[in-house]
């Protein structure tokens, strides 16, 4: 019951910060979805970051990593926006954005975790 409480808290925080950071940053661009954008990025970041530090020798509890991956790092971002504003641009026959955005957010999603994991091992 512990652990589901602390995936429940974290992942609250993490929705919660997402909200904040999506309504303040989606409308800078018509045709990318930048606050979508940062959470998934830095959402990537952070659970390379949590996860490697996690690998150490005990350097995060297991209810730490629960509450900082799973929790905040799965409230924080969102695959379920992501794949929605997909359709958008696919919807609007913004083929070229679909495709920059798309590539992006995965590719730049993929170096973030590298970078997270590579910041970890100097902790």
């Amino acid at each position: 019951m512990k652990q589901f409480l602390l995936v429940f808290l974290g992942g609250g925080l993490g929705s919660a910060l997402r909200f904040l950071v999506a309504k303040s940053f989606n409308g800078y661009f018509q045709h990318f979805y930048l606050g979508t954008f940062l959470v998934n990025i830095i959402g990537c970041l952070l659970i390379g970051i949590i996860l490697g530090l996690s690998a150490k020798s005990s350097f995060l509890t297991e209810n730490q990593t629960l509450l900082l991956a799973t929790g905040f790092c799965g409230g924080f971002t969102t695959f379920s926006a992501f794949a929605f504003e997909k359709h958008t641009l696919l919807s609007a026959g913004e083929y070229l954005h679909f495709s920059i955005y798309a590539i992006s957010s995965i590719a730049v999603g993929i170096l973030a975790v590298v970078l997270g994991l590579w910041l970890s091992k100097l902790a």
